[in-house]
């Protein structure tokens, strides 16, 4: 089953959030444990990168995660740099 939250789509059966942008799709790989979502990779097609889709993709992540009530353990630099710089995402982190 495929889910909406803010922009991205949930895709569990290939266990990543989706956001489609100009027909090109970046993504989140997560993996859920009953407290965390762990974040292992981050990718933006090139044509999209620069133009914040990575930035909304990631938005998108921690609403899921707010949702789900779990924090977030991200390994992927990416997603570990984008909350750092969100300091309202502090209370997230594992």
């Amino acid at each position: 089953m495929i889910q909406s939250m803010s922009e991205i789509t949930d895709n569990p059966a290939e266990g990543r959030f989706e956001l489609v942008e100009q027909g090109l799709t970046a993504y989140a790989d997560y993996r859920m444990t009953p407290e965390r979502m762990i974040i292992d990779y981050v990718f933006s097609p090139p044509e999209l990168r620069g133009a914040g889709t990575a930035g909304r993709l990631m938005q998108g992540v921690v609403a899921q995660a707010r949702a789900r009530s779990v924090k977030i353990t991200p390994l992927c630099g990416y997603a570990a740099a984008w909350l750092k710089r969100h300091p309202d995402t502090a209370d997230l982190l594992a």
